[in-house]
């Protein structure tokens, strides 16, 4: 018989619900919340009413897009526990108990960031441990060394803040709408990367640090304003170029120094940033020059989504079956 997960992902503003059948996504819908857009980034308070709007609607969706007509297809209900914004983790975390209450069926607890980890196996079957796996995005930025589903160990991390996180503050100073990481990617590809030059962030070891280059961009642009108030609408484009080149050089460069040495073969690269195009095709560029096997999850699989929160609970029935009959399996502290 197919073990058939619902998982629900409320850790940040995207509200997902998604269904798997033995690893196999049966559907993975996620509601986006525009309205923080407005606002200029998220807002803990609002994401959590929005999250109690939308989700009996995307659950819903979820179960048509399925094609399941009703809760006996359901074996095991799962939900992202940690980490993420409190508000918005209780609500998905409430809604799963809930069902798991009425409908009588197990629930597993995932943490978010080894849903985003395991998001690699839901675009290739050929993922082979081990492997080192950067997670890139606007709360997290870290390269962990994965020797098994549930056998992490992370060997570098930012002190400070994520890569998304400096794509979308520097965009404000640019006047660019939120989230801006996505917007600097559309700009930078009409723009010359080599026109500016940022500072390269000095950081031992395998961590990584971002607010010093953001303060030098900042600078930079105040320098330039005074002498010429339109540089920015002048010269957007190249900035956002210049810019995205230095992050995500810099992305690489420790990433790849890490692969040399311990001596690993198979990369990925997960969460909200790997949806950005320079970051893929030059991983995927550096992973043919140096003989490594690149992996990068599908665009629906970047971002926060309840596809790998589902498959990640898949992976923990499968490593302790009779986990299945607890009512609650509780997440690895992170």
């Amino acid at each position: 018989m197919p073990l058939t997960v619902l998982g629900i992902e409320s850790s940040c503003d995207d509200t997902s619900v998604a269904i798997i059948s033995d690893g196999v996504v049966l559907a993975n819908v996620v509601s986006s919340q525009l309205k923080h857009r407005e606002l200029g980034g998220v807002v803990p308070e609002l994401a959590s009413r929005l999250h109690l709007t939308n989700i009996a609607y995307v659950i819903r969706e979820t179960m048509n897009c399925a094609k399941l007509n009703n809760w006996d297809h359901i074996d095991l209900i799962a939900y992202t526990a940690s980490p993420g914004l409190l508000g918005a983790l209780m609500v998905g975390n409430c809604y799963a108990k809930g069902l798991a209450l009425a409908l009588n069926k197990p629930i597993v607890a995932v943490n978010h960031m080894e849903g985003h980890v395991l998001s690699l196996f839901l675009g290739s079957e050929k993922v082979r441990f081990p492997f080192l796996c950067l997670t890139v995005s606007g709360g997290h930025t870290q390269i962990e060394l994965v020797e098994g589903f549930f056998q992490r160990i992370v060997i570098g991390k930012t002190r400070d803040d994520a890569a998304g996180e400096a794509f979308d503050k520097i965009a404000k100073l640019l006047g660019l709408p939120y989230p801006g990481g996505p917007v600097i990617d559309r700009l930078a590809q009409e723009g010359n990367p080599n026109l500016f030059t940022f500072p390269y962030p000095n950081v031992d070891g395998f961590d990584f640090s971002f607010s010093g280059l953001k303060t030098s961009v900042l600078y930079f642009l105040q320098n330039q304003l005074k002498t010429d108030p339109q540089f920015i609408q002048k010269h957007q484009a190249d900035i956002c170029a210049s810019l995205q080149n230095r992050i995500v050089n810099f992305l690489l460069d420790k990433l790849f120094l890490a692969s040399e040495q311990y001596n690993i073969s198979t990369l990925g690269i997960v969460g909200g940033v790997s949806a950005n195009s320079l970051l893929r095709s030059q991983f995927l560029e550096r992973c043919e020059q140096s003989n490594k096997q690149g992996f990068i999850p599908p665009f629906e699989y970047c971002t926060d989504n309840a596809a790998m929160i589902a498959y990640t609970a898949y992976q923990k029935y499968l490593s302790n079956p009779s986990a299945i009959n607890d009512h609650y399996v509780v997440a690895r502290p992170y």
